[in-house]
C-alpha cells in the first residue's frame, strides 16, 4: 500500500509542478527593485520570528506594516 501511496504522492507533485511552471510562463513576474527586496527580506525575516513564537515589538510591525 505504501508503494501505490508513494506512487500518488510524486504523480500529484509533478502534475503541480507543470501546473506551477505554466503559470509562470503565462504570466512573468517582474523583477524586484533594490529596495523592494530589502523590504520583502526584513519581511520575511519579521514573519519567520513569528512563526517560531518570538517576540516582535508592536513598533516594529507597525513600521514595516504600514
Amino acid at each position: 500500500m505504501s508503494e501505490w501511496y508513494n506512487n500518488q504522492k510524486q504523480s500529484i507533485s509533478s502534475v503541480s509542478q507543470l501546473v506551477r511552471e505554466r503559470i509562470d510562463k503565462a504570466n512573468p513576474r517582474r523583477n524586484l527593485t533594490t529596495e523592494e527586496t530589502k523590504r520583502l527580506a526584513k519581511l520575511e525575516a519579521i514573519a519567520d520570528k513569528l512563526k517560531r513564537g518570538e517576540n516582535v515589538q508592536n513598533r516594529q510591525l507597525q513600521t514595516w506594516l504600514s
